[in-house]
Parts: structure tokens; C-alpha cells; sequence
């Protein structure tokens, strides 16, 4: 098989018209109405001209045009020059698009598949979303050809759009960033069939984080579940005479809204966000419900339809997250206890209002959990034919505390009637503890397809960690056997897109190799992948020329020393990527960084990353350290680290570092560190730890003194579990003693603090409630009093991850220039 791409400039080809949807995959039919109604663009004022232009109009006497050019702060002449030219670099890089999203539809002629895509926009601090799409047409000698329509079209002012299952409509979200009415639009091929204003009285903003988001279409298309923020309870009301009895709703210029109660949120990228509820809309007439019979005890979220049995309600399966006592931090952490729940539906007003907890609600129309034997059950989905219920489950995370642990999946029998009680729990893929070499290494999935099923309707596809690759599995959940289907001669990551058929679209990618759409498909027990040729990863030449001169390796780091008390699976060599130049001149190394992820129970994997490729193609080595207690090796190997933060992950990183100056790849006077979070905690602990090591040193976020981050993060549990270990469980609590301080502060980089002479600098989110910004300003602080070179850069609206376009673009222009002056 071949596959075939062409960039059709015609409308009205014969081969496409036939298709019934493809004017809607296209574009040229709603998408434009839908940018319609985005916010006009800012026009350009003089204010908004470069200073050497206003310098032109404005008239300068003697000793102002004599005066020497002032430089913004930290920076001299030669710095600039430096700054200057890697910005140029870096917004090359900046300039290639990832894809969000990615659906498929059938069609008479073959399939058609729409691709979410979007790329930094620096001027407006916002990422650019738009839409491209493309018909797949599977010709008779086998050979599949993407025709992709002419232009993409740019969507503005959409939080999130989600095609019904048959691709004939299109729900888009818009929510409000005021207190605005939330909008939906549902969209036909042609035009837009109804728009639906949801005022904030009902609820609040759509959730569409991907962790708590849920949007669900019904099998006839007539109704969408959804999960939102439950209205905000009545603030106190003051006016002239004081407090107004009763409160009021109204806005007016002779009262004002006092602050109330303060309530919990959950943490970390949800500042605000209090009780996630579910509704639904009814897409024919517009009506919103909420749906009743569930507690106030419950925070919800990733609602699926279930299958309409005869004689039984119809359903709704929904994740609850108990919050109704303190809300700990949930971005990133997989060990908060959530279970599956059945609620009736609602699908009219009487009957929605009859369901609400408090009016006419019985036992049967009262939420039901379903995951009654298990601590953690999220992603449900029904099979096809709706006989069963699959989920993942992060039950190790929930014993162990560890933020993030190898996942198990589980399976029900959907019952034909209403007796939930007799659906018995089935272990499909359970947690992998030590795997054997090349073998399986357990599940580690951050998301599922909303429709992840091949035509079988047994086998799941899904992508999964594999050590320091993403690769994509094919798991039986009927025999529980797990393949993997990506190359297993290949290093790069794969990501799954989307299911076009029993065929797959997906992404493959490596360090040095920017992403390239893939065409997955299986004749007997063999998958071939087949290249597609797409207008999405345009790559801007310098860049291409820059790549095309690395290389990249897995390598296994041997351990040294290894005490036999410990288990099997963390005895076990662990990994470190390995960026470099594909020439070596004259026995010269190029200058290495040491590239270290947060977590710690994450993982770096071998795909595409573009900060990774701009200061690769800067001229250094990366070496980029996936130490025990990572994502992708097996649940002991990742267990190891509990309690021994600070000692064992540092280790780990001095090996890796030994490892390759010991095959000549690296020059010991010529090595700088870059880590955030946990990979901050790890950079200044090295720098405290080996003070002669490094030549320079930067931090996003870090996490420099337990004792502090305590009292301070979203996740005050973290401290103690990575701090003690599983004695950690039994000895939390949100006021530690003194015993407990001094244990963190000793655990801390800020311990070693005295010895570092490594220049450092700082990239701080001033809205990070993982770890609040006073962490690395103490630290920074410190190191300052004590005579260290320190750079201290705060973002004012970022959050943990720094994620902002231009705080993003800032903070890695920042660090290639860093690295640059000291470590070259």
C-alpha cells in the first residue's frame, strides 16, 4: 500500500462532491460562519508602533540624541546581540503547529477526517486555533490518498467544538471570560441550526480541561450531556444603608457585592473552579437541565451516554470525585479517589425538576456507584454493542499516594435491566510491577478516544508509555491481551489522534524530528504505517537544515552500588535520551544540558518538544534523564523513589552524567542543568550536591524547600509521601510539626545552599499554586545574599506550567542565552 496526498484547489471536484459531508469537512460551508462571530480584530494605533518609529515624530533636543542606547534590564551590548539572534531562532521553532484534535466521518466514497490545529500567537499572547480537513479515499490497488481542503480556517473565541457520532452536526462552546451568558451553536453542514444561551444563573463555564470535561451526544443526536460549574452561591449585598436583606442579583450603581463565604477549589489550573455539575441540552428546543440526584458531595466530570436497554431508563456514567471535605490539588494528580456512577437522565424540565436531591427523589433515581469494590475508576466507555463497560483505574496511585503510578483497565456486563448491584468487576490489564526486558511495561495512559474501538468491537486502541517511548496498544479487553502495534525497530513517540475505521491516524515524532501524520493499518496480525503528506507540520527551512544535522539515542544507564533491600524492577538500568550533533569535530564536545522532568512520576519520551529541538539546534548536547521513578518502567522501579527524593533521583542523574563522559560524548567543564518542578528540585539539589559540576543552571517553577511548599502548595499530601515514603500516609496533616519541618528542610536543596556556586536562573509563575512562587524567590533570594550570579524572571499571570505563548517564548529565549554566557 502507498499513501497518497494532494492539496485539491478546486470546490467542485467530481470526486468530492460525491461525498455528503464533504462540503462540512471542508470548511467552505459552516466553518466560516462559525469564525463569524469571533471578536474583531484590534485595529493599530500609534501607541502600538516600535520605539524607533515614534522616535522619528517625536523631536529630540541635543543631548537626547547623543545619549547612549538604553538596554532593558540584565542585558549589555553583547548579550543583546545574543538575544537577538536566538529570538529569531526561536520564533522559527515557534512557528510549527501541533494538532488538538482529530475526528473521522464515513462517507460514500471513503472517509473524511477534520484536524483541530493551533500554533502560538505571540503579538496576542493566545494560541491560534483553527481548522483543516481532509477526505480519505481508499483506491482499489489499495493505496489511500488525503485530498485536503485548500486553506484552513481559523476559529476564534471557541473553547471547544465536539462532532456527533454521524458527523451531520457540531456542537461549539463558547465560554464567557465575564459574567456572560454561556453559548451554544449547533451547527449543520450548511449553517448554523441553533444557538443556545445558558445565563449564569444556571451555570457556569463549560469545562473543557480535559480531566473534568465531558461533553456526550445521545445515540439519536437530540441531546448533550455536559459537565459545567454549578451557579455561584449568593454573595452578601451592600448598599447606602448598609446590608441589604435577602441579597439581590441585580447589577446596580447603588450597591456592591461583598466576597462571602470562601469556599475550596481544585487547585492548580483551576483557581475558582468549585463544584464541576452535569446538564443537559436538549439540542432540538434549547432547554438546559441539570441533572438531579446527585450529592453536593460529588465533583463530575468525563459523562458518556450508556446504551438504551427495553424496559430500562435512560442513563447517564459519569466520574465523581468526593469534595465535600478539603479540595486537594487534581491537575497532574491521579491519586484522588473517584468511582463510575449511573444517574437516570433527565429529558424534560418536570422530569429533570422531580430528579433534583431534596424534591421527589427515591432510591432509583438517586445516583448509583457502579465502581463499588475499586478506589479509582475514570475514562468509561461502552463497547460498541454496549454489552460492557471498560475503565482505567489509577488504584496504585490511590494505596501508594504517588501522584501518578501504573494504571490497571477494568471491565463490567452492562445489565439489561436496572440492577446495577449484580454487575461483577473484571480485571483486564493489571499493574505491571517488574517487567521483563522488551517486554510490556504496565499502562500508563493520560487520556482515552471518546470512540476508541475497532470494528470488532472487543479490541481497544489507545496510546500508553512504553520506558522513553509513547507507542500505541492494541488490547483485547475480552482475553486481556496487550500488543503493541507501533514499530518495535523505532525509537520515536507516537501519539494516537483518531480511529478511521479499523485503521488509525496518528503522530510519530522524535527529538530531533519535527511530527509527521501516519496511516496505521492491520492485515492479519501485522500493522503497516504508511506516511501522509500534510500541509499541518509546515517546517521552516532553517529549521529543517538545523534537525536534519542531529541524531538522537535511548541509552541504558547502568546502576553502581545498588542496595539488594531493594525490589527487582528498581535494580533495573533506567533510561536517558541522548541528543547530539551528527559530526564530532576534532575530539571536541559540544556543551551538554542536563534536561530533567517534574513529577517526579512523570516521564520525558522521545517525541517531538520544541524548546528541546531550539536548544539542541543551538549547538549543545542534551542528555535528557529519565531517572527511577519515572513514567514507563514498571510499578517498583517507580515506587523506589518514594522517600528517597533528593538522594536516590540525584544519583540517578550523576550516573547518567558519568555515563556519557565516560563514552566521550561529553566535556565535564562544559555541562548545565535546566529542570522544572520536581526537575528544579532535582537542578538546585545537583547544584547544592556537585557545587563544581555544573557551569550554569536554570529553573522553571522549582520546588527549593519543602518546608515551605507545605504550608503554601494545592498539594500539601506530595510533600509528605516523597518526603517519608508510605510512612507519609499515616503522618500528614496540614500542621506539621516541628519534627516534620526540620525532616523537609533537610530533604530541601535549600540545605545545600551554602555550597552552590553554579550562576542560576529563575523563571518563576506568580499564579502557581503547585508550588507558589515565594519557593524560588526564597531560594533566589539566598543565593543572592551569599554573593551567587542570579537571574530572576516572574511571569505575573502564569500558572505552574509557564505555558502562556509569549511567557513560553521569554523564558526559553532567556535560558539559550543563559546557557550561552556561561557555558559556552
Amino acid at each position: 500500500m502507498r499513501v497518497l496526498a494532494s492539496l485539491s484547489l478546486s470546490a467542485s471536484s467530481s470526486s468530492l462532491s460525491a461525498s455528503p459531508h464533504y462540503n462540512f469537512l471542508n470548511s467552505l460551508a459552516f466553518i466560516p460562519y462559525i469564525s463569524s462571530f469571533s471578536s474583531p480584530r484590534p485595529k493599530h494605533s500609534l501607541l502600538s508602533l516600535s520605539s524607533q518609529k515614534v522616535s522619528a515624530l517625536v523631536p529630540m533636543n541635543s543631548s537626547q540624541s547623543s545619549s547612549t542606547k538604553e538596554l532593558p534590564a540584565g542585558l549589555d551590548a553583547a548579550m543583546e546581540e545574543e538575544y537577538a539572534s536566538q529570538s529569531v531562532l526561536l520564533k522559527e521553532f515557534a512557528n510549527i503547529s501541533t494538532i488538538d484534535k482529530a475526528w473521522t466521518f464515513k462517507s460514500n466514497v471513503g472517509s473524511q477526517a477534520m484536524f483541530s490545529v493551533s500554533h502560538p500567537n505571540l503579538l496576542a499572547n493566545k494560541r491560534r486555533k483553527h481548522i483543516l480537513s481532509s477526505q480519505i479515499l481508499k483506491e482499489s490497488d489499495d493505496s489511500v490518498s488525503f485530498q485536503w481542503a485548500p486553506f484552513p480556517i481559523e476559529v476564534s473565541g471557541a473553547s471547544t467544538m465536539v462532532p456527533s457520532p454521524s458527523g451531520s452536526k457540531l456542537l461549539v462552546v463558547r465560554n464567557s471570560e465575564n459574567e456572560s451568558p454561556t453559548q451554544f451553536e449547533i451547527w449543520s453542514p450548511s449553517q448554523l441550526e441553533k444557538e443556545v444561551h445558558v445565563p449564569q444563573s444556571v451555570h457556569g463555564s463549560v469545562y473543557c480541561d480535559g480531566w473534568f470535561e465531558g461533553i456526550s451526544w445521545n445515540s439519536d443526536e437530540s441531546l448533550i450531556a455536559y459537565v459545567a460549574e454549578e451557579p455561584a452561591p449568593l454573595k452578601p449585598t451592600f448598599g447606602d444603608l448598609g446590608y441589604k436583606k435577602g441579597g439581590s442579583t441585580d447589577k446596580d450603581c447603588s450597591s456592591w457585592k461583598g466576597e462571602g463565604n470562601w469556599e475550596e477549589d481544585w487547585g492548580e489550573t483551576y483557581a475558582g473552579k468549585r463544584q464541576p455539575a452535569l446538564f443537559v441540552v436538549n439540542v432540538n428546543s434549547g432547554e438546559v437541565n441539570a441533572v438531579g440526584g446527585i450529592g453536593k458531595s460529588l465533583s463530575v466530570g468525563q459523562v458518556v451516554w450508556a446504551p438504551i436497554n427495553e424496559g430500562m431508563h435512560q442513563y447517564l456514567v459519569f466520574v465523581g470525585w468526593p469534595s465535600d471535605s478539603r479540595k486537594l490539588g487534581i491537575k497532574y494528580c491521579y491519586n484522588r479517589a473517584c468511582a463510575l456512577y449511573a444517574v437516570r437522565a433527565p429529558t424534560n424540565k418536570s422530569e429533570a425538576k422531580s430528579l433534583q436531591p431534596g424534591g421527589d427523589a427515591t432510591d432509583d433515581v438517586t445516583a448509583y456507584k457502579l465502581t463499588q469494590g475499586i478506589s479509582s475508576a475514570f475514562f468509561p466507555r461502552f463497547s460498541p454493542d454496549g454489552k460492557f463497560l471498560v475503565f482505567l483505574s489509577a488504584k496504585s496511585s490511590i494505596d501508594t499516594w504517588a501522584h501518578c503510578a501504573t494504571n490497571s483497565l477494568h471491565r463490567f456486563e452492562w445489565p439489561t435491566d436496572d440492577k446495577f448491584s449484580s454487575m461483577k468487576l473484571v480485571d483486564v490489564v493489571p499493574v505491571v510491577m517488574c517487567p521483563k526486558d522488551g517486554c510490556f511495561p504496565g499502562l500508563y495512559s493520560l487520556s482515552m478516544l471518546s470512540n476508541p474501538w475497532l470494528s470488532d468491537g472487543y479490541t481497544l486502541i489507545l496510546s500508553s508509555i512504553w520506558c522513553s517511548m509513547q507507542v500505541i496498544l492494541s488490547i483485547n479487553v475480552l482475553s486481556g491481551n496487550v500488543s503493541r502495534i507501533t514499530p518495535n525497530n523505532s525509537n520515536y513517540s507516537w501519539n494516537l489522534l483518531t480511529l478511521d475505521g479499523n485503521n488509525i491516524i496518528a503522530v510519530s515524532s522524535s527529538p530531533v524530528t519535527v511530527p509527521e501524520l501516519k496511516y496505521g493499518s492491520c492485515a492479519g496480525a501485522t500493522w503497516s504505517w504508511l506516511d501522509v503528506s500534510s500541509p499541518i507540520f509546515k517546517c521552516p527551512e532553517k529549521v529543517t537544515s538545523l534537525l536534519s544535522a542531529l541524531k538522537f539515542s535511548i541509552m541504558q544507564i547502568p546502576l553502581k552500588g545498588v542496595p539488594e533491600s531493594l525490589p527487582e524492577g528498581a535494580k533495573k538500568p533506567f533510561e536517558a535520551i541522548f541528543v547530539s550533533s551528527n559530526t564530532k569535530s576534532h575530539d571536541v564536545c559540544q556543551p551538554l544540558i542536563v534536561m530533567l522532568h517534574g513529577g517526579p512520576h512523570s516521564v520525558s519520551p522521545s517525541s517531538y518538544s520544541r524548546s528541546m529541538a531550539f536548544l539542541a539546534s543551538t549547538g549543545y548536547s542534551l542528555l535528557i534523564v529519565n531517572y527511577r521513578g519515572s513514567l514507563g518502567f514498571g510499578e517498583e522501579a517507580l515506587q523506589s523513589l518514594l522517600g528517597n527524593i533528593g538522594s536516590q533521583d540525584v544519583s540517578d542523574v550523576l550516573a547518567a552524567i558519568d555515563y556519557v563522559i565516560d563514552m566521550g560524548l561529553a566535556d565535564r567543564a562544559k555541562i548545565s542543568v535546566l529542570g522544572g518542578s520536581h526537575g528544579g528540585f532535582l537542578t538546585t539539589h545537583l547544584i547544592g550536591q556537585a557545587p563544581d559540576l555544573f557551569a550554569a543552571a536554570a529553573v522553571r517553577n522549582p520546588v527549593c524547600n519543602l518546608a515551605l511548599m507545605v504550608g503554601t502548595s494545592d498539594i500539601p499530601d506530595w510533600c509528605f509521601i516523597e518526603t517519608y515514603g508510605r510512612e507519609g500516609i499515616s503522618k500528614f496533616t496540614e500542621a506539621p510539626s516541628s519534627e516534620n519541618l526540620s525532616v523537609f528542610h533537610s530533604k530541601s536543596p535549600i540545605s545545600h545552599l551554602s555550597k552552590v556556586k553554579t550562576p542560576t536562573l529563575f523563571l518563576l509563575g506568580a499564579k502557581d499554586l503547585r508550588v507558589p512562587v515565594s519557593n524560588g524567590l526564597q531560594y533566589a533570594r539566598a543565593l543572592k545574599e551569599k554573593g551567587g550570579e542570579v537571574k530572576v524572571i516572574v511571569f505575573p499571570n502564569d500558572t505552574h506550567g509557564i505555558e502562556r505563548p509569549q511567557s513560553d517564548f521569554e523564558s526559553f529565549l532567556n535560558i539559550g542565552v543563559w546557557f550561552k554566557k556561561y557555558c559556552n
